[in-house]
């Protein structure tokens, strides 16, 4: 199939490894530029080196929390590249902590970064974009359902869900499509750091794999193709919904 993305342009945040860079990975395998955003000034170097040089990927050192990052997002794909198509938006998730244990400090912090750094850019991204456009959001299953040890994840993603879903409407009428990627236990950094921060960490990945129905943990490569299918014009037809990208794991659909 043809997802039509030759020399369209999508902007990735925290896109210099994990999820973000295995869908840039795809995106430009399919003829697409992108401008990644990273933290890590060296990681965002290797990654835009890895997808082709400057003919393919730019990159911008920003943090998503920062008020002026999606405008320079937006911005550097105008001037680098004359266009924009869309955007994945990921940011990653807060410190493991007991919601009843997380201090007002760590819940402010994880507000301005995960959340309110999301809403802003998917405004701002959102207001620029054509007919045609798309954003995927990157969540979580915490949004249908709670995740051990990650209380303050479980408390903001599924707002964010629900502001995507408002949001996806009025875009709609725009032609602009909106939709959150749920994605479950796939071996990203963050799940090797969960895993290696538990008492067995292989009895933990052995319990893991086995809640998921094709009883094995997701590749990020897997995440990265859903992400670009549904950013292309192939999936016209889908917004304002929430996708798992989870292998089974979810109990309900």
């Amino acid at each position: 199939m043809d997802l039509s993305l030759t020399d369209r342009v999508y902007v990735l945040t925290g896109a210099s490894r994990g999820l973000g860079f295995a869908t840039a990975e795809c995106l430009v395998a399919e003829g697409a530029r992108v401008v990644l955003a990273a933290r890590d000034a060296d990681r965002l170097d290797d990654a835009v080196a890895r997808l082709g040089g400057p003919d393919r990927a730019v990159g911008v050192t920003a943090d998503l929390a920062a008020p002026d990052t999606a405008r320079r997002l937006v911005e550097t794909a105008a001037h680098r590249y004359g266009r924009l198509d869309g955007a994945l938006i990921s940011v990653g998730g807060p410190a493991p902590a007991v919601a009843a244990a997380a201090g007002d400090d760590q819940w402010r912090h994880a507000f301005d970064t995960v959340f309110l750094g999301t809403v802003r850019a998917v405004r701002t991204i959102g207001a620029e974009l054509p007919a045609g456009g798309a954003i995927a959001l990157v969540l979580s299953t915490s949004v249908r359902m709670p995740l051990a040890g990650l209380g303050i994840s479980n408390g903001l993603r599924p707002g964010l869900a629900a502001v995507a879903k408002e949001l996806s409407d009025g875009y709609a009428r725009r032609g602009v499509r909106l939709v959150s990627l749920l994605p479950g236990r796939i071996m990203t950094d963050r799940n090797v750091e969960l895993f290696a921060s538990a008492d067995d960490p292989q009895q933990a990945r052995e319990r893991a794999e086995a809640a998921i129905p094709l009883g094995r943990l997701g590749t990020p490569a897997e995440f990265g193709r859903v992400a670009a299918f549904v950013l292309s014009p192939a999936a016209s037809y889908l917004t304002g919904i929430t996708l798992p990208v989870d292998g089974g794991a979810l109990p309900y659909p």
